[in-house]
């Protein structure tokens, strides 16, 4: 009777299992950590691609501005670890932005990258809009 018990309570407690192998249990993962550093209602968050193997997920995932443009759009690549019911991110890159997504716009020839930082005393192209000054 008692092992009866066991296997039933053994059983129920299998049943209970949240199911988290969906995009959204993904994107709720990622919310989550970035909420703590990033304003994230004024981003759209979109899960683009999501992959599941055992207890880790590779999601493609892209942020732009609330309501902006697809070419606004930064993506990142995620690992995400199951933790429980919820996905945590394991890992993180920001994809190179040599090949141009769909709207996006690439940059003219011979423009230093974005991810760069603008040397003192550097001349602007003529009609290029001012960079502020982040040293400051």
């Amino acid at each position: 009777m008692k092992s009866a018990v066991l296997l039933l309570a053994a059983l129920l407690a299998a049943g209970c299992s949240k199911n988290i192998d969906t995009e959204e249990a993904v994107k709720e993962g990622i919310i989550k950590d970035i909420a703590k550093k990033v304003d994230v209602g004024s981003m759209d968050i979109n899960v683009d691609s999501v992959s599941f193997s055992q207890n880790e997920a590779d999601a493609q995932v892209s942020f732009m501005p609330k309501g902006g443009a697809r070419s606004q759009a930064i993506t990142m690549s995620y690992v995400m670890e199951r933790q429980g019911d919820e996905w945590r991110i394991k890992s993180r890159n920001m994809n190179a932005h040599n090949e141009e997504q769909p709207g996006q716009t690439a940059l003219p020839p011979g423009h230093p990258g974005v991810s760069g930082t603008l040397q003192p005393g550097t001349p602007l192209p003529p009609g290029h809009p001012q960079v502020p000054n982040s040293s400051k």
